[in-house]
């Protein structure tokens, strides 16, 4: 069972300035995603590119870990955009993750052929949000141009894998803008 805010607030209001800071204390101590979200909150941009670099480097690793093979837990490289997003509500950051993850999947699918159709899902929705992202933000569009350009056309063929990653990226506004401009 699960308390409600509501409630919440109402018994948070009984206590005083010391309780609230041993609770919150209490709750840093005993939860990482706590720990990252007050990190980022009051350290700002150095938590922030902190938090990203570990994020990368763990969804490098589900792919291409320093030794062995890549495991491909996808749903747990996944869970780090996750963890991130909601510790640091960076939208751009989370962004490059998200393509990070995707160019991850191409180079590895491009190392070591084909996978199997959930792998390929998987990076599809992926990159259709990063799509969604950018055709929202001509600045994320932007930042992320050449990458998002480099992930499709280096993208292998196979599972309509190529030819969905393109549907995508179509979908872009900026891209017809930038084609236009060529």
């Amino acid at each position: 069972m699960k308390i409600k805010v509501t409630d919440l607030k109402k018994q948070l209001k009984q206590y005083d300035q010391k309780e609230l800071i041993e609770l919150v204390v209490e709750m840093f101590k005993n939860n990482k995603d706590i720990q990252n979200y007050l990190s980022s909150k009051f350290l700002g941009d150095q938590a922030i590119e902190v938090l990203f670099n570990q994020a990368r480097k763990r969804i490098e690793n589900e792919f291409f870990p320093d030794r062995g093979f890549g495991k491909l837990r996808l749903a747990d490289a996944k869970k780090e955009i996750i963890a991130f997003k909601k510790a640091t509500n960076e939208q751009k950051r989370t962004v490059d993750l998200m393509l990070f993850y995707v160019e991850q999947g191409v180079e590895f699918t491009s190392s070591f052929g084909d996978i199997s159709e959930g792998f390929y899902s998987s990076m599809i929705k992926m990159f259709d949000q990063v799509a969604i992202e950018c055709d929202q933000a001509e600045d994320l569009y932007k930042a992320f141009s050449t990458r998002l350009r480099d992930v499709v056309s280096m993208s292998p063929e196979g599972w309509g894998f190529k030819e969905a990653l393109m549907d995508a990226y179509y979908t872009i506004e900026w891209v017809h803008d930038d084609e236009d401009d060529e």
